[in-house]
């Protein structure tokens, strides 16, 4: 069983993102399988401002932010509390700051994509707001169409 959020993954995740030939055998391979998938979610830090910044285009993107107490709380308790939740802080800190700065496609928010800040949302709360930003953004997109498809 492998957990993709232990911290020993998190650790190499920054190293293996900046290279940019890894980045681009990845977007080869995201962009197939969504192109294969008509109707698909991404998550992923630059799923809107690479992957999907031109075909296949998005209709809907989040920009998730939370601050780094709460980011690594939620990480250490994700963790089992294995690991010192000052060493989860120093490896969130460093792989944010590091995804921001790095040269090859770097973390950012593109004009559209809706702020989720979840450090002040609860579950409910976030999905609530997802649910009626991607509804409001297909309707805009699709118009009654979109609402006739749902019923």
């Amino acid at each position: 069983h492998l957990n993709l959020h232990s911290q020993e993954i998190s650790n190499h995740v920054v190293f293996l993102a900046k290279q940019k030939k890894v980045r681009e055998i990845i977007r080869i391979f995201q962009k197939k399988i969504i192109k294969q998938h008509h109707q698909i979610c991404c998550e992923g830090r630059d799923q809107a401002s690479t992957i999907l910044r031109k075909s296949p285009r998005y209709d809907v993107a989040f920009y998730f932010k939370c601050n780094l107490n709460t980011a690594s709380l939620r990480r250490w308790r994700d963790l089992k509390k294995k690991i010192p939740l000052k060493e989860v802080k120093k490896s969130l800190r460093i792989r944010t700051l590091l995804d921001k700065k790095r040269r090859h496609n770097p973390l950012k928010k593109v004009a559209d994509a809706v702020l989720i800040r979840t450090d002040i949302l609860n579950k409910k709360a976030m999905v609530a707001k997802m649910s009626k930003e991607i509804d409001r953004k297909l309707l805009l997109k699709y118009g009654r169409n979109f609402k006739a498809r749902q019923k």
